[in-house]
């Protein structure tokens, strides 16, 4: 499935928002948000290095008469969500004395994996360049993370926020390209960026100048030690394994509620399975603020519980706070268990009927219990991602925020 089929056909959900990194509503400045550019500003200069393997500056557009500068970012779902519309609207407009630049504002350090759970990348530049060509970028994608000068400069306060200058280069517009969060055009009800744009290539005046700009907050470099205590707290969390019989991973498997689950068996005396735990620890802790869990079922002799739970919680792999409520809710208390029958052929049958046999062995499943993925042997993180995200959408979207399960 391709990145650009699931931009088109996957839902998410907006209510998990409120309580997750990826901020939507209206920006407001911080102490680390600086106060940027007014209308009638000239442009700040810029030196940043392109996906293309070139600096740019602003005179590399000097012949343009109307610029804009969109502050975008790789992992933001508000940005995904106006990303093919700047595209659109670039394409649209081409032949015209126009440019578009698109900037990355933030730095992948001051970004926390868990406002990574709309897109497979972090925001680095050489994931800039898988994203862009996911996404079919037909403008310049420069970095500003290294620093942050240029966003500070422009007073980027978000991702997307976009900068529309004049002949002179002085600021016409500034806030929003248009007011809808999801990715539908549809939902689009006022278009303030492309309209001055417009205005401006005709010789009119601007009919609006500025508007509040939506979207995941600018990720400056100083959010970096509250993430280091946030990753620190997650590798301390205990974690609690239970034993667990054919008819418990038969019931589990089942599903029934909305979460998509994603079940790994492994034990500790197998190579591949440890070889391939940080990257499920990395997709549980990414996707925690979604409708997602990650569960574990070890291979050991149940008498070796404890080992299998020392290695656990050297992992990290305790459950993420948002989850322990939903377990309370189904009545259970861990996402890990340790199989206690003797019969490996059972625990394949009950799990999934379609295994090959041997471990690791894992399976993503719907919330109706159907499997809409399997991997025998170690995943690979991206293609992990990718099918995770084929269900969850990288955007979100004006649903009830159930997971489809369906793609």
């Amino acid at each position: 499935m391709t990145f650009r089929s699931i931009l088109t056909s996957t839902l998410a959900a907006w209510m998990v928002l409120s309580a997750s990194g990826a901020e939507t509503r209206p920006a407001k400045a911080t102490d680390s948000a600086p106060p940027g550019l007014k209308i009638g500003d000239r442009a700040p200069d810029f030196q940043l290095r392109g996906i293309d393997g070139r600096k740019h500056s602003l005179a590399d557009y000097a012949k343009a008469d109307v610029l804009m500068i969109a502050f975008l970012s790789n992992h933001c779902p508000d940005s995904n969500s106006t990303a093919p519309r700047l595209i659109a609207f670039a394409k649209q407009v081409a032949g015209q004395s126009f440019a578009l630049v698109a900037i990355n504002p933030n730095h992948p350090d001051a970004v926390s994996v868990d406002e990574l759970g709309y897109s497979n990348y972090s925001d680095g530049f050489e994931d800039m360049k898988r994203y862009s060509a996911d996404m079919g970028f037909v403008f310049p994608y420069l970095y500003d993370g290294e620093t942050q000068s240029t966003a500070r400069a422009y007073g980027c306060l978000c991702t997307p926020h976009v900068f529309v200058f004049d002949r002179e280069r002085r600021l016409r517009y500034k806030g929003h390209f248009d007011d809808s969060r999801f990715a539908d055009p549809s939902t689009v009800t006022s278009t303030e960026g492309r309209d001055a744009v417009e205005a401006m290539l005709a010789g009119r005046p601007v009919p609006v100048a500025e508007t509040a700009p939506h979207g995941c907050s600018t990720k400056w470099l100083s959010k970096k030690q509250g993430i280091a205590a946030k990753i620190k707290r997650w590798d301390s969390t205990p974690v609690d394994i239970e034993r667990i019989d054919v008819a418990g991973i038969e019931a589990l498997r089942r599903n029934g509620t909305k979460k998509l689950r994603l079940f790994n068996v492994w034990a500790t005396w197998c190579v591949p399975c440890v070889e391939e735990f940080p990257t499920l620890v990395e997709a549980a802790r990414r996707f925690s603020q979604r409708e997602f869990e990650f569960i574990t079922i070890s291979a050991d002799d149940p008498a070796q519980l404890p080992r299998a739970k020392a290695f656990l919680e050297k992992q990290g792999a305790g459950l993420p706070p948002r989850l322990v409520a939903s377990l309370k809710e189904e009545g259970r208390r861990t996402n890990s268990y340790v199989f206690t029958g003797a019969s490996m052929a059972a625990l394949m049958r009950g799990l999934d009927p379609e295994w090959p046999g041997g471990i690791p062995h894992t399976v993503l499943v719907a919330p109706d219990g159907r499997i809409l993925w399997r991997h025998s042997g170690i995943v690979d993180g991206d293609e992990l991602r990718r099918q995770i995200l084929a269900v969850l959408g990288l955007y979100f979207t004006p649903d009830d925020g159930t997971v489809r399960g369906t793609r």
